[in-house]
């Protein structure tokens, strides 16, 4: 089956640059395809970690915002360390709680599954120590959630 919803980004002058980076970064990606208008590509359908996403190259128009981000799911503080790296890199922006931009704007939220586990621990005091943990934390550190949850 297609996939249903489909993100679509707007870059400003950027979108080829963009295309390369986010297929090099997440594996099961690939270049769908890449429309040229005046020499320059102006539209782009591409997959990111399984995902379709599709692209408009545009000088002006609105800029990317954190209120919409695009959310990693990691299997362990590899992953997390992997995906932190590649895309703050080159200009990107740290953020709080496992939320960063990168260089071209796009808000991404690096989550690990360890982290949604602890947080919904059924043990209230364990869930609330690693959420206090985690509101500290930039760059999710999954053993520092854990010894926070264990008091």
């Amino acid at each position: 089956m297609a996939q249903k919803i489909t993100p679509f980004l707007w870059f400003t002058g950027r979108l080829e640059e963009a295309v390369g980076f986010y297929t090099s970064v997440f594996p099961d990606s690939e270049v769908l395809e890449l429309v040229s208008r005046d020499g320059e590509v102006f539209t782009a359908s591409f997959r990111i970690g399984g995902v379709e996403v599709s692209g408009m190259n545009t000088p002006e128009g609105p800029r990317f915002t954190e209120a919409i981000s695009l959310v990693v799911d990691c299997e362990d503080q590899a992953e997390v360390d992997r995906y932190w790296e590649a895309l703050t890199a080159d200009g990107g922006r740290e953020d709080r709680c496992g939320w960063l931009v990168d260089r071209f704007g796009v808000s991404w939220q690096i989550i690990p599954r360890r982290l949604i586990e602890l947080v919904n621990d059924p043990d209230p005091g364990r869930a609330q120590r690693a959420m206090e943990e985690m509101l500290t934390q930039r760059k999710i550190d999954i053993a520092a959630l854990e010894r926070a949850a264990d008091g």
